[in-house]
């Protein structure tokens, strides 16, 4: 157990990842300004701590998703490029696209039996 906590506390997140949640932290921070919130009034109606506000902020890609996602949306950063009623119909489309394919993705089977003669 020990062995996995330290993988998930050491893992690595690639560039792109890092980038995007950097901005998505710098965007936050911008709108909040903008709004001239103070962090702990963001914090306090995101229901997190301040110091959970400052990792988001800073780009922290350990930040719970949700969280991050519900302090953007408190300040007014649009998620997705859309706004929100938009995001119902993306969501429904994309469900369709779901409905589609296969419930479950098989790999292969390699080195099977070789039957040619």
């Amino acid at each position: 157990m020990a062995q996995i906590m330290s993988r998930i506390e050491n893992r690595t997140y690639s560039r792109h990842t890092r980038e995007a949640v950097t901005l998505l932290g710098k965007l936050i921070r911008l709108a909040r300004k903008e709004r001239r919130l103070s962090a702990a009034e963001l914090a306090e109606r995101t229901g997190i701590s301040r110091g959970t506000l400052q990792r988001i902020e800073k780009g922290d890609p350990k930040v719970e998703i949700g969280v991050m996602f519900e302090a953007a949306t408190l300040v007014g950063v649009n998620l997705f490029d859309a706004d929100n009623g938009r995001l119902s119909g993306k969501i429904a489309r994309t469900d369709d696209k779901l409905a589609l394919m296969p419930k479950a993705i098989h790999k292969p089977a390699t080195g099977g039996v070789k039957d040619e003669f």
